[in-house]
């Protein structure tokens, strides 16, 4: 008896789009698992499932997330949307003959220009926050330069964390003094 092609559309029953989807990810992690090892290629999958929780996977990699994360943020804007239309290229193939009403063109509405502008804009953010703590925190020493109450609470705050540190590593010092006595001591009894 062979297996019956499933129209590929939203369930609408939250029981079975939790029982489908907990099989499904259940055959992808174990494709994924199978393309790491076979392939020796770098795999990171995250899920959100109904419910909302969560699910990372990465596959057996000495660096593991981290590693193909830097490596796609040092990607260049052209290669990303070299990427980006290689992989829409892929979903139009895969969905051409399908009955789904997945619309792979959908993903391509932005246009590079738009993508490029956005990036732009972060950028200039990130800048000027950038310019505002390097400020408030060269001035920290010098409250008299405080031009708003923003600013004695972030220097505050900074304060806060470095003394919080400071005790931090005395409460360490102190503890390792206490053990070297002691282990001093148990010595010069041995000794005696």
């Amino acid at each position: 008896m062979g297996r019956k092609k499933l129209k590929i559309q939203r369930l609408e029953d939250l029981k079975a789009r939790q029982a489908k989807y907990s099989k499904r990810k259940t055959g992808i992690l174990k494709k994924a698992k199978e393309l790491n090892i076979l392939c020796e290629v770098d795999v990171a999958l995250l899920f959100s499932s109904p419910s909302g929780r969560p699910t990372l996977f990465v596959g057996k990699n000495s660096n593991g997330l981290s590693s193909i994360l830097k490596r796609l943020s040092n990607l260049s804007f052209e290669e990303r949307e070299e990427r980006r239309a290689y992989t829409i290229e892929m979903l139009k193939k895969i969905y051409e003959n399908s009955e789904s009403e997945f619309d792979p063109l959908s993903l391509s509405h932005d246009t590079n220009a738009d993508i490029h502008k956005l990036y732009e804009d972060e950028l200039q953010e990130l800048k000027h926050k950038l310019v505002q703590k390097s400020k408030i925190l060269r001035d920290w020493r010098n409250p008299n330069n405080v031009e708003d109450i923003n600013q004695i609470k972030m220097m505050e705050d900074h304060l806060i964390e470095s003394l919080n540190g400071l005790r931090s590593r005395k409460n360490q010092l102190t503890i390792e003094q206490q053990i070297r006595e002691r282990e001093s001591e148990g010595n010069e009894n041995l000794g005696t």
